[in-house]
């Protein structure tokens, strides 16, 4: 996959990831498996949405 997410985006994606996780945990939600949207989009700097949409926010 093409690298679509910048730096900026990369960080805000990991964070938003842990924490929405971390929510799921601490309130025994299933909903914390959202989290690994973000922080695996995150981690491998591609998101789907954005090549559909043709957006990129990596610089390089």
């Amino acid at each position: 996959m093409k690298i679509n997410v910048g730096r900026t985006d990369r960080t805000i994606r990991i964070i938003a990831g842990v924490v929405i996780i971390a929510l799921g945990f601490y309130y025994q939600s299933l909903w914390g498996i959202i989290g690994l949207i973000p922080l695996l989009t995150g981690l491998f700097r591609s998101c789907v949405l954005y090549s559909l949409l043709g957006i990129n926010t990596c610089k390089v």
